[in-house]
């Protein structure tokens, strides 16, 4: 079910942007709703469905919320994705061998 979660939480571009924002530093809310032209309380839903998800985390310091990215999530979600990485490296490389065997 958490899979689910994560990758319902990232098919939106908005929520994406989030995540990569807070990649380098956590941020306080306003200054994540000054990286998008949409209203505050349209970032805060999207700050509530990564919240969900567990890929951000929330603390409170005095009237601000501050944000910080949860990456535990991301790892799973890579571990799942191996096989497919690996299986696309492997076609790939097919390919490449059979470029090579057409241009000699």
């Amino acid at each position: 079910m958490m899979k689910e979660a994560i990758f319902s939480a990232l098919a939106n571009p908005v929520r994406r942007k989030v995540v990569m924002l807070l990649l380098s530093r956590e941020r306080s809310a306003g200054s994540i709703a000054e990286a998008f032209d949409i209203s505050r309380s349209a970032v805060s839903e999207h700050l509530g469905v990564l919240r969900q998800a567990q890929l951000v985390q929330e603390i409170k310091v005095g009237r601000e919320r501050i944000y910080s990215l949860n990456a535990e999530p991301l790892v799973a979600l890579r571990d799942w994705l191996a096989p497919y990485e690996d299986y696309w490296k492997a076609r790939l490389a097919d390919l490449a061998r059979d470029l090579e065997e057409t241009n000699e």
